[in-house]
């Protein structure tokens, strides 16, 4: 066990109705490091982040954080984990309808009892983190969908947690949108030094997370193309069936000849399937002639 990965997989295997969803997966996420996961649509990805959230049970293996094992802790302990050092962002928008984007970001602070002062001061930076600020008083619906899922992140990352869970964050929205969202993870990597586990299918988002990095400058943050004095602290896991297929830097996931890579990266060299034959009932057979 390393006590200083931010999260630790140890032989983790998880199975749905007999069915092996994961399987003897084991990986070390550093801190201010991002592992982006990959895969076909039912290789595990989404049950993967859902179990390192500890939103899923895994049926054996260890999971760590920070050190700490989460598997057997009691249910109000791994609420309080989740809560004080974890922040979310699924497929699913989860805001509030009835609440404005200030009172949204400043929800989880509201749990915890977070001084009037000190909420101001740290929703206002988040606000600002995203672009949103001058909105604090829209309702959602007031608001665009690229703007709805920047206030997804600002709810998220309120009070800077140390690891972030990335499901398809980008999901529906359009390309600027998408860099926009994909800028605001590389800033908390880089400049806040979040762990985090991003989700894609979208191999041209993985190679933008692992070629750009956020530097401080005088005039602001800026997104710079990564080199050898501002490496990315990105890197990529395939997964097939519930394991690991590949494990490497985004120019080894590119140069892979592992059958789960290609499939991905060469789609058009699987095996095409035959279309399911549909009788047309709609058509009747006329036996007289």
């Amino acid at each position: 066990m390393t006590t200083t990965s931010a999260l630790e997989f140890q032989n983790v295997a998880l199975s749905f109705d007999a069915e092996n969803v994961l399987e003897n997966v084991s990986f070390q996420l550093q801190p201010g490091e991002l592992l982006c996961f990959t895969g076909l649509t039912g290789s595990g990805k989404t049950v993967l982040v859902r179990t390192a959230a500890g939103l899923e049970t895994a049926d054996s293996g260890r999971i760590f954080v920070f050190g700490r094992e989460i598997e057997n802790l009691p249910e109000d302990a791994l609420l309080d984990i989740r809560s004080r050092q974890m922040g979310f962002v699924f497929q699913d928008e989860a805001l509030f309808t009835g609440m404005t984007v200030f009172e949204n970001t400043a929800f989880r602070l509201s749990e915890h009892e977070v001084s009037e002062e000190e909420t101001e001061a740290a929703v206002s930076e988040l606000l600002a983190f995203v672009g949103l600020d001058g909105h604090e008083d829209k309702l959602p619906e007031e608001l665009s969908g690229g703007m709805r899922r920047r206030l997804e992140f600002a709810r998220a990352m309120v009070g800077w947690p140390k690891i972030m869970f990335y499901d398809e964050p980008t999901a529906g929205l359009d390309p600027v949108n998408s860099r926009h969202i994909l800028d605001l993870i590389i800033r908390g990597r880089d400049i806040h030094g979040i762990s985090g586990l991003f989700v894609s299918k979208e191999l041209n988002q993985i190679s933008y997370l692992s070629h750009h990095v956020a530097v401080q400058t005088e005039s602001g943050v800026e997104i710079l193309p990564a080199d050898a004095a501002h490496p990315s602290r990105t890197s990529v896991r395939v997964l097939e069936n519930g394991r690991i297929a590949f494990s490497g830097t985004w120019e080894e996931f590119h140069e892979s000849d592992t059958p789960a890579v290609t499939a991905l990266t060469h789609p058009e060299r699987l095996p095409r399937k035959k279309d399911a034959y549909v009788p047309e009932h709609w058509k009747h057979r006329n036996d007289s002639t």
